[in-house]
């Protein structure tokens, strides 16, 4: 309880806040409207080139805030992506319980199930997508039966999902064998969040256990799973328990280099300091469809590993990356000159650091931090 206490305080506080707005979409194939809410990024007016992972909320009602909250959080410390959330409504009159309909015999949707699925899948993602900036990342989350016809979209060859959120889901026909199957089958990457609770429903409890075991069983490089059991939850907590978990592991390759990864992954190795930083960057890129700026604290601990291990060459590698995603900043500019002061260059290395004056300061590296690294060279 502090923890969601403490989301809805920083979502209260916070100087930007989402936009959010409520829409009616046809629907061809249910023959009606169906209401969306659409929650924008603060910045998604002014960062008109920029495009967005697309979350997918079914029961959007309730199942909105808590990725609301959390993401509210995480972006403002630049720990998960910014995101364009939109929960679809599902409350009104027997909505949610005919959008879930499923047959016992296939383990399918049927009659107005299906209906919904193709609604989600043909329509209401491709006029989300012609609407707004979305890039080719999307996630699908849902809670019980909703959770249920989220994760039929794995057994489709072309999904238009790559993440999957499901809290507590209720188990279709099967699905505890056709989930894994698919995961195991899966030739692009997958991500799965599975969770359950010690005060959920005793039956869906020991199904979701199973599956578990089941997908843990999977040998695939493919697919990053997680699966989160509560031991003070129930069938409702642990929804704003598990939105954390299920993002943090959506978005897994997001997030920057954490004090454990620079000890355990890149302060070990004996060479290749640059080809890491820039394999993480084109994994963030696969996974999410989205290129990025390499962070400036990223920089910095490649730096503080060739530093460490006298790997000085490397910062001719680094220098040149650093240009390329800040070409009018003075990070380069110092990565040059500190290559030419470790290699015994200090002509150069003075030359370097005294080219950072005409260029545009970022973080500590001002133009007069520049200089004076300039300065303190004694040829």
């Amino acid at each position: 309880m502090r923890y969601i206490t403490l989301l809805l305080l920083f979502i209260t506080a916070s100087p930007l806040l989402a936009q959010k707005k409520t829409e009616e979409v046809f629907s061809e194939k249910l023959n009606a409207k169906r209401s969306i809410t659409v929650t924008l990024p603060p910045l998604y007016e002014q960062n008109k080139d920029k495009k967005y992972p697309l979350i997918l909320v079914l029961d959007g009602e309730y199942l909105t805030g808590p990725f609301e909250g959390t993401l509210a959080y995480t972006t403002y410390w630049d720990e998960l992506p910014e995101a364009i959330i939109v929960g679809v409504a599902q409350n009104y009159g027997n909505q949610r319980e005919d959008d879930s309909r499923v047959s016992e015999e296939t383990g399918l949707p049927e009659t107005t199930g299906d209906k919904f699925f193709q609604f989600i899948g043909e329509e209401l993602v491709p006029h989300l997508e012609k609407t707004y900036r979305i890039s080719p990342y999307k996630v699908i989350a849902g809670h019980d039966v909703t959770a249920t016809m989220a994760s039929f979209f794995l057994y489709r060859e072309k999904s238009p999902f790559t993440g999957f959120i499901a809290f507590s889901p209720v188990m279709a026909t099967d699905m505890e064998t056709r989930l894994p199957e698919m995961l195991a089958s899966s030739t692009k990457p997958v991500f799965f969040y599975l969770c359950t609770a010690e005060g959920d429903s005793p039956k869906l409890r020991k199904a979701i256990k199973s599956l578990d075991e089941k997908i843990k069983a999977v040998s695939n490089p493919n697919v990053k799973y997680l699966f989160e059991d509560f031991i003070t939850g129930s069938h409702y907590s642990l929804v704003p328990y598990g939105a954390p978990g299920a993002l943090y592991n959506i978005f897994a390759s997001y997030r920057p280099i954490s004090p454990i990864e620079y000890k355990d992954k890149i302060e070990t190795l004996k060479s290749g300091y640059v080809d890491y930083l820039k394999n993480k960057y084109d994994i963030i890129e696969k996974d999410l469809g989205v290129k990025m700026v390499i962070r400036l604290a990223d920089f910095k601990a490649i730096e503080a590993a060739i530093r460490k291990n006298g790997m000085y060459d490397e910062l001719r590698d680094l220098a040149a990356l650093a240009k390329k995603n800040y070409p009018k900043k003075t990070i380069g500019e110092y990565y040059d000159g500190m290559y030419y002061e470790m290699t015994g260059d200090l002509k150069r290395a003075k030359k370097s650091y005294m080219n950072g004056y005409g260029l545009s300061p970022i973080g500590e590296y001002t133009k007069d931090f520049m200089i004076q690294k300039g300065e303190s060279i004694n040829q």
